[in-house]
């Protein structure tokens, strides 16, 4: 399967893989940024993907920079129609301010399939050992 890259400016690079066993490919910033502490901020990538019918480009934080930093990524569905340029949106969840480094890999992108479902509204649902049990019902 193939998935088109458009590179919108000299800044944009095309995702990457470091292993090929990798779900996820890398993604990149095209301009330098600071995020301040407990804020967020759109980061640009100047590039963008014609992701096929029928799946979707779902935007992931970068483990390290999550675990070491406390840098987040909030948002993330990259619909199949869609054609504009792939931003993303980063939190910072420390109390220091984050330099972003045009170049540095931000995020990663999985794509995955999205099954044709239909949504029938019904009068009840079936019941289930877990039930109506919420965060936490299954142990801590």
């Amino acid at each position: 399967m193939e998935i088109k890259v458009q590179r919108l400016s000299k800044y944009g690079r095309v995702p990457t893989k470091i292993n090929d066993s990798d779900a996820g490919w890398d993604i990149y910033a095209s301009e330098d940024a600071i995020i301040d502490p407990s804020q967020s901020q759109l980061v640009s990538t100047d590039m963008a993907m014609a992701i096929p019918e029928g799946y979707v480009g779902l935007i992931w934080d970068r483990s390290g920079m999550a675990a070491k930093k406390g840098i987040h990524r909030f948002a993330g569905v990259i619909d199949s129609g869609y054609r504009g340029e792939i931003k993303v949106c980063l939190w910072n969840s420390s109390n220091e301010h984050y330099i972003i480094n045009k170049g540095e890999r931000i995020a990663q992108i999985l794509f995955q399939p999205v099954p044709p479902f239909i949504l029938k509204e019904v009068e009840n649902l079936n019941a289930t050992k877990r039930g109506k049990g919420g965060f936490g019902s299954s142990g801590i």
